[in-house]
């Protein structure tokens, strides 16, 4: 059997559904799309906008409940906000899948540290971890299914909350005042960033994340905004030297009334 030869304009180069497809090895092949530049990304469910900011006592981190499949609203509930452990937690954006994987095995591995060591690992350490699994998922992040989280925690060695972002390729860079990721991220940037102060207490802080997710939401087809026919209001965890607490929903539906009254006032105005 001879090897085929190509002309430098047909040469399928290294993918092998390419040597099929120009070898034209039955009909089914000349369709196949193998490639991962050739992938339908579209169909992959994915997180939208996450939020999070220091305040006086701590930090906190928010989510919206939305998930999209290109154009589509595959969930209406989807929880993107966890706690890592004790005193910290991460909040998730990108394709939800492995998204939720990483969040299972991070907050695995901090547990099983702190069973290992007797202590627990220190802020740093943790965001250094959450970091290392990134650079791992960096093959599934360039066939297209990102992970880009956000990592909040008190830090009890220093006495106050710390922020993290985080690229695909696991790049960690400390934020002091504030973070979004997401496809609403850059809206609420704008909204955190006029109302934020390190001084704000836990509701002030607090009520700045609605209304910044409320914001993003406007103007942005993915991320999910207060549902209040059927019940479904972002979620959002407060982190101080007393550890990570969950809002009650209740009290988010609130906030929520608060910001739609003071929206309607400016509409009318």
């Amino acid at each position: 059997m001879t090897l085929p030869h190509f002309s430098p304009a047909e040469d399928p180069g290294p993918s092998f559904a390419g040597l099929l497809r120009e070898l034209g090895v039955g009909p089914d092949y000349r369709d196949l799309r193998l490639d991962a530049t050739d992938a339908d990304v579209s169909l992959i469910t994915h997180g939208t906008t996450v939020v999070a900011a220091r305040f006086a006592d701590g930090v906190v981190i928010a989510g919206d409940r939305r998930a999209t499949s290109g154009n589509l609203i595959s969930h209406r509930t989807m929880n993107k906000v966890f706690p890592a452990d004790r005193w910290s937690g991460v909040a998730i954006a990108g394709a939800a899948g492995p998204a939720l994987e990483m969040v299972k095995m991070f907050q695995l591995q901090l547990e099983h540290y702190e069973k290992v060591e007797g202590r627990s690992l220190s802020l740093e350490g943790k965001a250094n971890q959450l970091s290392q699994m990134l650079r791992g998922h960096l093959p599934m992040a360039m066939q297209g299914m990102v992970v880009v989280p956000l990592f909040a925690g008190f830090d009890r060695r220093r006495g106050f909350g710390r922020l993290f972002a985080y690229d695909v390729t696991g790049g960690r860079y400390e934020e002091e005042d504030f973070v979004a990721s997401g496809s609403g991220s850059l809206f609420a940037r704008t909204v955190i960033k006029l109302g934020h102060r390190n001084s704000n207490s836990r509701d002030e802080a607090v009520d700045l994340l609605i209304r910044a997710l409320f914001n993003a939401a406007d103007d942005d087809s993915a991320t999910g905004g207060p549902d209040s026919m059927r019940g479904i209001y972002p979620t959002v965890a407060v982190i101080t030297a007393d550890g990570y607490a969950d809002l009650d929903e209740p009290e988010i539906a609130e906030r929520f009334g608060s910001v739609l009254s003071e929206f309607a006032e400016r509409e009318e105005a």
